[in-house]
């Protein structure tokens, strides 16, 4: 019997989590820049929004009932609503974390998420952990590392062609001067 690895490597669709409505979450966002069940506290989170904000990280907070059954979820809700929302939009459940965001990088979002995860349903705890994460300045410079990478190269490769061409140029000039006639010794 063969076995087809095709269904394996198809893409899923992206889902949201389940009974989610998206634009009563929308208009949830619209008074404090948080959205989060009746059960959850509201102006701990609309705080902490505040806060991002005052420090030139627009956020929007995003609390949803439980875990859902896959993590990802998570994060096709923050796109989906990042779409209309702009900036960024973080949806937490009770252990996981998803993200979006116009201005900050993947792997920074990612970097904040780390710390803030599995907080057992305490969603201000895990949403400050989050904003102090992306407030605080990296502490490596990649374009400054990137850049010393590429001038370091350039230097290499420009010695090596250096080196070559003196090496070239010895080559030559011996080559050229076994091939000149050497003048007969008179023997006297």
């Amino acid at each position: 019997m063969t076995v087809s690895y095709a269904s394996v490597f198809t893409p899923m669709a992206a889902e949201l989590p389940p009974d989610t409505d998206v634009d009563a979450i929308v208009l949830d966002l619209a008074d404090n820049h948080v959205a989060a069940p009746p059960a959850k506290d509201q102006d701990k989170l609309a705080e902490i929004a505040d806060q991002a904000r005052a420090h030139g990280i627009e956020l929007n907070i995003v609390v949803v009932k439980g875990n859902p059954g896959r993590d990802s979820d998570l994060r096709d809700l923050a796109t989906t609503l990042g779409k209309s929302e702009h900036g960024t939009v973080v949806v937490f459940s009770d252990d996981w974390i998803g993200t979006y965001s116009d201005s900050i990088n993947r792997a920074r979002l990612e970097w904040a998420e780390d710390k803030a995860k599995y907080q057992g349903g305490h969603t201000a705890t895990a949403a400050q952990i989050f904003v102090d994460r992306l407030e605080t300045p990296e502490k490596v410079s990649w374009t400054a590392i990137t850049g010393v990478l590429l001038a370091g190269t350039v230097l290499i490769i420009g010695g090596l062609y250096y080196l070559k061409s003196r090496r070239a140029a010895r080559e030559r000039a011996a080559v050229a001067a076994d091939a000149a006639p050497n003048p007969p010794v008179s023997s006297r």
